[in-house]
């Protein structure tokens, strides 16, 4: 820095001889002029720069005033330092980028092609002050992240300058020929052709016209028309396409859905049929079992020699005069019934005895319905003694079997009161003979029995 002016000029280096002088010189001594402007032109007009030609007057000044100050060589030199750190110091004033644009571009920009504010001074500002430039830079770089953030304050040009050399005025394509106004046109310009060769110029190019502008107006509207309408028809392609994927997987849903519910329906109609053939199975394979029971019974006066296992059919557990041993089938009947001594007859002397034995059967209220049909057997035959079809029981109807059969004293009191076994042994049929005093007494008891076992 010492090299350096407080006003920024080079200095010419000094000979020893004029160093020597200018140090008497603030000493005291005898004083030195040292070399003016047209003397050192003289002595070295042919080393001297144009361009220095005011740093030995300052230099000169500097010099004048150490010693009239009273100061040393090392002050002075200290107060060149200070003014030239001072004018490096000076505080750089900040302004507003955007009060210099015009007004009318701005409006342009806004009110005619839609552009926000912001991104109309971003256009002015990076496209060299005019609209064209500023419509190409905002097609390049209207994606940026950055392109709606606030445009920052820039340093005051104060309009000094360094040197008279020519500003670049614009950009040049080396490979073409083409000028273009500013950097987003060499952007634009490098990305469709390709080129990469490109020099600055200082030939500017002429501004449009009015009608020029207006023209490239319309032109940037359709332009940007006719991107808008691409978009929005790409837009509604996509759409199109995605409705017709969502219909297409919601049939393809309602499909597997309704296959779905069509394999379990079948599902459950096979099983269904499955649970039908087993229930016939059962039904055939229990006909079959009372079907031998019955044969069995009709071979040995209505008798069961044996009983069926758990596996099998086992209507009841209640049989009448069965064997003690309980083993061997229908060719061993007339053996067992050989062996066993025979009983009684019933008698009427004994309804008494048969009617409370069949009240015995507490559980489940069934002396109670035992009961019920013994009453309804014989009330009908006191009632109507002359109907045939009250004279007669059928001992496979499922009511005798499965409420008179099973117990104890039912059949006997049938048979006490005139009932008989009917030559095939499937049912019981009241004799010609019968009492109709034992009858309406019969009668009378199995009421009060029935009266008594229903309180």
């Amino acid at each position: 820095d010492r090299g350096r002016t407080p006003s920024g000029g080079n200095v010419k280096a000094l000979s020893p001889e004029e160093a020597r002088a200018q140090r008497l010189a603030r000493l005291g001594a005898a004083p030195v002029a040292a070399p003016t402007a047209g003397a050192e032109s003289e002595q070295d007009g042919k080393m001297a720069d144009a361009e220095m030609k005011d740093a030995p007057e300052a230099t000169n000044e500097v010099a004048a005033k150490a010693p009239s100050e009273g100061k040393s060589e090392d002050d002075a030199k200290m107060d060149v330092d200070e003014a030239a750190e001072g004018e490096t110091n000076k505080e750089v004033e900040m302004i507003d980028p955007t009060e210099s644009l015009s007004k009318e571009d701005i409006e342009t920009l806004t009110n005619s092609m839609g552009f926000s504010l912001i991104r109309a001074q971003k256009g002015l500002l990076h496209g060299n002050g005019t609209v064209e430039g500023a419509v190409e830079w905002l097609l390049a770089h209207q994606e940026d992240d950055d392109i709606d953030d606030p445009i920052e304050n820039v340093p005051k040009n104060d309009g000094s300058s360094s040197g008279d050399g020519l500003v670049a005025q614009s950009y040049k394509c080396n490979e073409c020929g083409k000028v273009l106004s500013n950097m987003a046109n060499l952007e634009l310009h490098a990305n469709k052709t390709g080129h990469s060769d490109f020099e600055e110029s200082t030939e500017l190019k002429k501004p449009l016209t009015e009608e020029e502008k207006k023209a490239k107006i319309e032109e940037i509207k359709s332009l940007l028309k006719a991107k808008r309408t691409e978009r929005e028809l790409k837009e509604k392609n996509e759409n199109v396409d995605r409705e017709k994927q969502r219909r297409f997987m919601g049939k393809e849903m309602i499909k597997t859905r309704e296959q779905m519910e069509m394999e379990a329906r079948k599902r459950q109609a096979l099983m269904k049929k499955k649970e039908k053939e087993a229930a016939l199975k059962e039904r055939q394979r229990i006909r079959a079992e009372l079907e031998k029971d019955r044969r069995e019974r009709a071979a040995n006066k209505g008798k069961l020699s044996s009983k069926l296992g758990v596996d099998g059919y086992n209507p009841d557990g209640i049989q009448y005069d069965v064997p003690a041993d309980g083993q061997g089938g229908a060719e061993n009947a007339d053996a067992a019934i050989a062996k066993k001594p025979k009983q009684a007859a019933p008698s009427a002397a004994k309804m008494d005895e048969y009617i409370s034995k069949v009240s015995s059967y507490r559980a489940g209220g069934d002396g109670g319905n035992c009961l019920k049909i013994l009453k309804a057997y014989i009330g009908n035959v006191v009632k109507n003694p002359d109907e045939p079809k009250y004279r007669k029981i059928n001992m496979d109807n499922k009511a005798y079997k499965t409420k008179v059969k099973p117990f104890l004293g039912a059949k006997s009191l049938l048979l006490a009161v005139g009932f008989n076994p009917t030559e095939d042994g499937l049912g019981l049929e009241l004799s010609e003979d019968a009492d109709v005093k034992v009858l309406e007494q019969a009668l009378e008891k199995v009421e009060a029995a029935y009266d008594a076992y229903m309180k």
